[in-house]
């Protein structure tokens, strides 16, 4: 089970962290990521982070957003900066293993069908 929390409303410019807690799962060969999602829009990779502490980001949040992991605490972290209206969305924590260990991160990130678990979801809205 997956349980993202931390979503909210702020002003361009600003700062949220999002935070993602698994729980069932083990912490050795996993991968997480965070998508994001708009209404009428497909799902968007946004950071992936494997059990080894290697990241990936999507071009458009690096540099801005970075992602992190507490092993002891089964959470990944979405730590966002310079938020901008366009990362107004939708914001989902996934998780795999079978596809974590035949793919990078950078592919993973390309496909949501290649996530196995995902959680519900929490708001972002950048004004």
């Amino acid at each position: 089970q997956l349980m993202e929390s931390g979503g909210g409303s702020v002003q361009a410019g600003g700062s949220l962290r999002l935070s993602c807690k698994a729980s069932g799962f083990p912490s050795s060969n996993i991968c997480m990521a965070w998508f994001r999602q708009v209404p009428g829009q497909e799902r968007e990779g946004v950071a992936a982070i494997d059990s080894v502490g290697s990241t990936d980001y999507s071009d458009s949040v690096k540099g801005r957003f970075t992602i992190s992991g507490d092993n002891a605490q089964n959470t990944v972290y979405l730590n966002m900066d310079s938020l901008k209206p366009e990362d107004t969305a939708m914001y989902y924590c996934a998780a795999d293993f079978a596809y974590c260990a035949l793919y990078d991160l950078h592919s993973l990130l390309e496909r949501d069908d290649r996530w196995s678990y995902w959680g519900r979801g929490t708001q972002v809205t950048v004004s």
